[in-house]
C-alpha cells in the first residue's frame, strides 16, 4: 500500500478525472479506467450486471444492506469519460459504508452521444428502477413489515451534477418523495460563459482548471445551451428548485468549485430546501477517490455513511422498529 499521506501521488490520480485540451477522448478514457479500475471489490462486495430502462447497469450488494434502501449513483469524468469499470471499486465502498445497493449504470457519453443522451438514460434507469424497488417493498409489506416505501439516494461526483439534478428537475411528487438524500461530490454546478471559473483564463487548482471545464462542456452540449439549469443547476430558478430533496455536498478546501457550491447551497435554503455543504480543509477536488493515498478519503465517506445511515433529514428520529430491516447480500436478488 502507498504512503496514505501522498499528497503528490493523490493529485497525480485524481488528474486522470479531468479532460483537457491537450486531451484525445479515447486516451482520456482508456487511462481514467486503467488508473481507477479495481480488481478486487472492497469488503465482499458483490457485483451483478443487469438491465434498467435497457440501460446496462452495476448493482453492488454489501454483506449486510437495507432492504428497501438503494442508491443511484451517476459517475463523473468530465461528461465525455467515466465508466462502470472506473467507478466500480469506489461505489463498491459507498455501498458497504451505506449499507445499500448501489446501481451504477452505463450511460452514453459524448461526443458521440451529446446533451440530452445521458439524462435521458439516467432517467430511464431510474423510473426502472423505482417500479421495480416498489414492487419489492410491497411484497415485503404484505410479509409484515413496515417498510412499505422504497428510499433512493441519488449520488454523483463532478460532470454529473447537471444530471442529477436534470433528473429531479423532470420527476414528478410521487418519485420525488421517495429520495432521501442528494450526494454530490465536487459538483460542477455551472459551466455557462457567465460562469466566473469559465471566464477567467487562468483559474485553477491542483486537480482542475477553467481549460478542463470550458473543453468538457464543449463536448457535452452547445454553449447556447450552457445556461439552462438542466445543464448549470447554479442558475436554476427558485420555481424550478422547489420540493428538492435535501442535499449533501462534500468536497476539498482547495477547489476553485467552492464558491459555486456555496451559491448552490444559499440558493437551495432561500427556497425553504436543506442542504448541507461539507468541506475539507487542504484536500483537493475528488479526493475521495485516491483513498490509497489520503487517509482523509477513509474518513469522508464514513461521514457520508453516518449521513445517509442516520436519518439526518428528518425533523426528529424514526423509531427503531421503523428502521429498514437488514438482510445478507447472499440474499440479494437484482
Amino acid at each position: 500500500m502507498e504512503n496514505p499521506n501522498d499528497r503528490k501521488g493523490a493529485i497525480k490520480k485524481l488528474k486522470l478525472l479531468t479532460f483537457n485540451s491537450k486531451s484525445n477522448v479515447d486516451t482520456f478514457r482508456a487511462k481514467l479506467d486503467e488508473g481507477f479500475k479495481s480488481v478486487f471489490l472492497p469488503n465482499g462486495v458483490e457485483c451483478n450486471e443487469c438491465k434498467y430502462g435497457n440501460v446496462v447497469c452495476d448493482v453492488l450488494a454489501p454483506e449486510i444492506y437495507a432492504s428497501n434502501r438503494v442508491m443511484l449513483y451517476i459517475h463523473g469524468g468530465s461528461y465525455v469519460g467515466g465508466s462502470r469499470d472506473a467507478y466500480r471499486g469506489f461505489c463498491s465502498s459507498l455501498a458497504t459504508k451505506c449499507y445499500c445497493r448501489v446501481v451504477l449504470p452505463e450511460f452514453r457519453l459524448p461526443p458521440d452521444f451529446p446533451y440530452p443522451a445521458a439524462n435521458e438514460d439516467i432517467q430511464s434507469v431510474f423510473k426502472s428502477l423505482f417500479t421495480e424497488e416498489q414492487i419489492a417493498c410491497s411484497l415485503n409489506a404484505e410479509k409484515g413489515s413496515k417498510n412499505m416505501l422504497p428510499e433512493f439516494i441519488i449520488a454523483c461526483d463532478s460532470s454529473a451534477a447537471a444530471i442529477a439534478c436534470s433528473l429531479i428537475f423532470n420527476l414528478r411528487d410521487r418519485y420525488r418523495t421517495c429520495i432521501k438524500k442528494i450526494i454530490m461530490f465536487s459538483p460542477w454546478l455551472d459551466v455557462s460563459r457567465s460562469s466566473k471559473i469559465i471566464s477567467a483564463k487562468k483559474m485553477s487548482d491542483e486537480v482542475i482548471n477553467s481549460d478542463i471545464l470550458r473543453k468538457s462542456s464543449s463536448l457535452y452540449t452547445y454553449e447556447s445551451n450552457t445556461n439552462s439549469p438542466y445543464i448549470s443547476p447554479l442558475l436554476a430558478e427558485k420555481d424550478v428548485l422547489e420540493n428538492f430533496p435535501p442535499v449533501f455536498i462534500q468536497m476539498g478546501e482547495k477547489e476553485i468549485l467552492l464558491d459555486g457550491a456555496k451559491e448552490f447551497k444559499r440558493k437551495l435554503e432561500e427556497t425553504g430546501c436543506k442542504c448541507q455543504l461539507d468541506v475539507w480543509t487542504d484536500m483537493m477536488f475528488m479526493f475521495q477517490m485516491a483513498d490509497e493515498y489520503l487517509h482523509q478519503s477513509h474518513l469522508a465517506l464514513d461521514k457520508v455513511g453516518k449521513i445517509v445511515t442516520s436519518d439526518c433529514d428528518c425533523g426528529t428520529a424514526i423509531q427503531i422498529e421503523n428502521k429498514p430491516k437488514l438482510e445478507r447480500g447472499l440474499r440479494f436478488e437484482a
